[in-house]
């Protein structure tokens, strides 16, 4: 397959981006962790760190998407090939899926131990603080622009083509700019800022035999899919202009 490196990147870095990011979420809030309960900074400096492993190993060969709004936006501006969109698309699906799944692995006694169903579930998939369906939607949305606005800004021209051209000092602002949408925007809804972020593990926990898992939360899983997409599409409009 002409572009089986570049999708393979995209699922290693996805997986990755998972495997770092739900665990700092299981580190800090799961029973018996030595994390546990160590905050907000924690959690949003852990998928800072998370964000800048998955770039900097998929970067070479696929260019580091990671997350279908970045991909769609790159697309906006016409710096993605659409066919390539599906092979990206199902890639970082399928490496959120298996990032969320080797992060309960590696706290499998602790998912055990837990008892409250959200907080298990809050380990895997984002979720409002104060459910409000127009302001969840607003806050994913927002926080996703103000990323890709930031990102095709602050990384290399040529950020998100499969050619190699992202690399370790463009995958730090990548890092920095998740890092601070975390701190100043992320405590409304957790931001999924990533449709794949959100929804491959919550199907993960879905599938996944934990006990006293509860319910996976479904009635909420469009909004860290369709905030993302329509975020990532006016960052993109927004940068086009702005050129």
């Amino acid at each position: 397959m002409e572009h089986f490196a570049a999708y393979l990147a995209e699922f290693v870095g996805t997986t990755l981006l998972l495997l770092f990011g739900c665990g700092v979420n299981a580190n800090t809030s799961l029973k018996g962790t030595y994390g546990k309960s160590s905050g907000w900074i924690v959690t949003a400096f852990g998928w800072a760190m998370a964000v800048f492993i998955g770039v900097y190993v998929a970067a070479p060969a696929s260019g580091a998407h990671l997350n279908p709004a970045v991909t769609l936006a790159l697309t906006v501006a016409g710096k993605f090939e659409v066919a390539l969109v599906p092979g990206y698309l199902l890639a970082q699906l399928l490496g959120g899926i298996l990032g969320a799944t080797l992060a309960w692995l590696q706290y499998r006694p602790h998912y055990q131990a837990e008892e409250d169903p959200n907080t298990i579930l809050g380990t895997f998939a984002t979720g409002p603080a104060i459910p409000d369906t127009p302001s969840n939607f607003m806050s994913e949305f927002l926080g996703t622009a103000a990323f890709v606005v930031a990102v095709l800004f602050l990384t290399a021209p040529n950020f998100g083509t499969p050619d190699g051209q992202l690399g370790s000092l463009d995958a730090l602002p990548v890092a920095l700019v998740v890092l601070a949408v975390g701190l100043s925007l992320g405590g409304t809804t957790g931001y999924a800022i990533n449709p794949a972020r959100d929804l491959g593990p919550r199907i993960a926990h879905a599938i996944l035999p934990i006990p006293g898992k509860g319910g996976s939360n479904w009635g909420y899983a469009w909004i860290p899919i369709f905030g993302p997409l329509g975020g990532g599409a006016l960052g993109a409009f927004v940068w086009m202009v702005l050129q």
